[in-house]
């Protein structure tokens, strides 16, 4: 625990829910960055914007057990607080919240979440009660916090989407919307990519860039059922990984559409046991 003594002196590292309340009294236009640690350039960039466009940001790093519906998958999932430190540190990051588990979830305050059963589509389906408690730990930290914004990506696209609608009907906060960022060769960045060796990940820019493409050719028109099940096909040939999904989507409520204009291509798959998601 000396690195994290170390840091605390350098910069304001807030550990409780008490020393977060003292720490922001007084502030407005609170700028506010949810993460599960081991950031990449996907965060940084959220991060930037709120500090662009907030008097005041604070980065939250917790891996919530509550959203992962695979024990095992909790466990594995990439932690590294000091790397994590070093790249907030540089940015000048005015506030960084590492709260433990009781600081978040105790008997007093139990929140019941509920999905709709239009809702229980793409991930929702596939990972029971993973929004859920996304929404729960989201509900949580914006209770604690109380931000002016909230700033989340794309790339989970349908997190966004649940998360935006929940958070916007019951708070003053406002979710802003971030694009996703991607690495050179047009893979979303994404924690979980630390889990991938070199040639997967080479493999899973591949597909990306397969998507991108066949998206692009149909820009101007509508796409038939027929042609996704047909491209999810050659992907499995092509590529050998396991689709849980591939599906076009409104990109505003996430509805079935084939007009590519205004909709989204998500994808959900597998890669060596490691699951990977993307949305074009």
């Amino acid at each position: 625990m000396f690195y994290l003594l170390k840091y605390l002196i350098q910069m304001k590292i807030l550990l409780t829910n008490n020393d977060l309340n003292e720490a922001l009294l007084g502030n407005s236009n609170i700028g506010f960055v949810p993460t599960m640690g081991s950031l990449h350039k996907g965060h940084i960039s959220l991060i930037r914007k709120s500090l662009i466009q907030c008097n005041k940001t604070i980065v939250s790093i917790f891996v919530n057990p509550t959203q992962f519906n695979n024990k095992n998958d909790y466990v594995k999932y990439p932690r590294n607080i000091k790397s994590d430190l070093k790249i907030l540190k540089k940015l000048k990051v005015n506030f960084i919240f590492i709260p433990k588990k009781n600081q978040i979830y105790n008997s007093k305050n139990p929140i019941k979440i509920q999905l709709l059963k239009k809702d229980k589509i793409l991930c929702a389906k596939y990972r029971k009660g993973h929004f859920e408690g996304v929404i729960d730990v989201m509900t949580r930290l914006t209770k604690i916090v109380k931000p002016s914004k909230i700033f989340m990506g794309e790339k989970d696209f349908q997190q966004l989407i649940l998360v935006k609608r929940f958070i916007e009907k019951n708070f003053k906060s406002k979710i802003i919307s971030c694009k996703t960022i991607r690495d050179k060769n047009k893979l979303a960045l994404s924690s979980r990519n630390l889990l991938l060796k070199k040639d997967n990940l080479i493999k899973a820019g591949k597909i990306a860039q397969n998507l991108i493409s066949f998206k692009k050719q149909f820009s101007k028109k509508k796409i038939s059922k027929k042609l996704i099940l047909t491209k999810k096909k050659e992907l499995i040939k092509k590529f050998n990984i396991k689709i849980e999904y591939l599906e076009i989507r409104n990109k505003n409520n996430l509805q079935p559409s084939y007009n590519i204009k205004n909709s989204k291509i998500l994808i959900a798959y597998y890669l060596n046991k490691i699951r990977l998601i993307d949305n074009i």
